[in-house]
């Protein structure tokens, strides 16, 4: 499946097919990463679209409101369709692309899918390759129980439970909520490398694979400074200001037009730093000359070099720093737009907009960069807009029939043999040899060397049969061969036949069409 309009460029997750059910910020940021790179991400969306849609701001040559800035920054690149999935007919539509994708994205409390017949088991029946890739505000009982789960959860709530909005801002009587949305962005970036990882592991065992990111969670991660602090020292550590519990100066400082950072960590920083400013003050070995002896009178050493940074402008102060030490300016957005950093390494993206030719919106670019390989600044779908498309291109029952036909030979592919035993640990067996045997119907016949391999079938639950391209050409049969994969994954031990001969032992199935 391929939608109209498809670029020309390639992305390195280029044959990656995402279904996306997610909606607002954490989900679809993570599948944003993935759609940008070149996978193919189909949000599934409600008559009203995702609430993204509604939350402005909105351009004012969009006179009906159709634009969001929320929706396009995280949609671009994305095909979209709108399922009912309180109707059976368009749950059944959306089993049917499930069919068909690597993987599948959710940010609903726990319990939705599973109402929807859409959990990770149910899903797993009807695509046993398949990534499924969860975040929400406290997990599933799956990795640990929660008393949480049932609680709803947004951005400012995993921020405060997690315990960053108690270490931000001056006063620990004051906190402040970090600006962007920061415990939704994360979640998002930590499900991206999930589904990656996920992803290698599906390929490679042929089995579904399920990954979730609770935002509570993340968020701890992130405050990892704080939990080390509090065994370490027994302190509960407070907000810092612009400062640093360990380090100085490491922290924000007055210019004369703004504010600018400096961080500074290796003695031999501290030296260049203090040579440049000059003072008798800051020359003392014995108050400041080590990183310890710094932070112990890091308040004192703060005030000296606000004392000296507010002497000069931003521009001045990186002609006196830059490239000296690490310094950098406090910039607003309007300056981001301004600066050449940001122009040359395309953090800034235009996109195209649906309407007023030649008119773009502009949104933040993706940081990750990949050598050889594009990236996107598509478009983001009207809603609903490839409805049509995806129902064409679904086939009918029985049309994958012809699929059955393809037979990957040995000179182009390999058959890796997985094994599941009782207690569901797998072995792993490349075959020496597979061939094919055709009558009333196909059979799958591999041998595998009986010194890798000694066959107890009272011990085994399952078996998966895994075909690969033997090269790292693109593969030409790829859709027949993720087919046949999942027609031979998790044979019942009743359904395999085991063979016992001199040198090798043989595992046969037969493919049900």
């Amino acid at each position: 499946m391929e939608p109209e309009g498809h670029s020309v460029k390639t992305g390195i997750l280029e044959g990656v097919r995402v279904l996306d059910l997610s909606r607002m910020l954490s989900g679809p940021y993570a599948t944003m990463l993935l759609a940008d790179h070149g996978a193919e991400v189909i949000k599934i969306e409600s008559a009203e679209g995702d609430s993204s849609r509604r939350s402005g701001p909105f351009k004012e040559d969009d006179a009906k409101k159709d634009w969001s800035g929320y929706f396009i920054s995280l949609n671009r690149n994305k095909k979209s369709i709108c399922l009912n999935l309180k109707k059976k007919e368009d749950v059944n539509f959306l089993k049917k692309l499930i069919e068909n994708v690597d993987v599948l994205v959710e940010n609903f409390r726990p319990d939705v899918m599973k109402r929807l017949g859409l959990s990770f088991e149910e899903v797993s029946k009807i695509n046993p390759r398949i990534v499924y890739g969860s975040i929400s505000g406290f997990g599933t009982e799956i990795f640990g129980d929660s008393p949480y789960k049932n609680w709803p959860s947004y951005d400012v709530v995993a921020q405060a439970m997690g315990g960053l909005i108690s270490l931000t801002g001056y006063d620990e009587n004051k906190p402040l909520k970090v600006g962007p949305g920061i415990a939704d962005i994360f979640s998002g970036s930590l499900l991206s490398f999930g589904i990656l990882a996920s992803i290698l592991k599906s390929r490679a065992t042929g089995k579904s694979q399920f990954v979730e990111v609770a935002m509570y969670d993340a968020i701890v991660s992130l405050c990892e400074r704080a939990i080390y602090q509090y065994d370490f020292n027994g302190v509960i550590p407070k907000p810092e200001g612009n400062g640093h519990p360990l380090l100085a100066p490491f922290g924000i400082y007055n210019a004369k037009d703004g504010f600018i950072a400096i961080g500074i960590v290796e003695n031999s920083y501290w030296n260049v730093l203090k040579k440049i400013i000059n003072s008798d003050e800051l020359n003392s070995d014995l108050k400041y000359g080590t990183i310890a002896l710094r932070a112990k009178n890091r308040d004192e050493l703060n005030k000296q070099i606000n004392i000296w940074t507010k002497r000069f402008s931003k521009k001045e102060l990186g002609v006196l720093l830059g490239a000296k030490v690490p310094f950098g300016p406090v910039n607003s957005v309007k300056e981001l737009f301004e600066d050449e950093h940001v122009s040359n390494r395309n953090m800034i993206l235009k996109i195209e907009q649906p309407f007023g030719k030649g008119k773009s919106w502009k949104i933040a670019g993706n940081p990750v960069k990949f050598k050889g390989f594009d990236s996107f600044n598509l478009t983001p779908p009207i809603l609903g807009e490839h409805k049509n498309f995806y129902a064409s291109k679904l086939e009918p029952n029985g049309s994958n029939q012809e699929k059955n036909f393809f037979q990957p030979q040995k000179q182009d592919y390999r058959c890796k043999v997985i094994f599941t035993n009782r207690a569901n640990k797998d072995f792993e067996f490349y075959a020496n040899s597979f061939t094919w045997l055709n009558s009333k119907e196909t059979y799958i016949i591999c041998g595998i060397s009986k010194n890798e391999f000694k066959p107890h079938k009272n011990f085994l639950k399952s078996v998966n049969f895994y075909f690969q391209k033997v090269t790292q050409e693109k593969d030409e049969h790829k859709e027949n061969i993720e087919f046949l994969n999942t027609k031979l994954s998790n044979k019942g031990i009743s359904e395999v036949s085991l063979i016992d001969t001199e040198s090798e032992v043989l595992i046969s199935t037969n493919i049900i069409p």
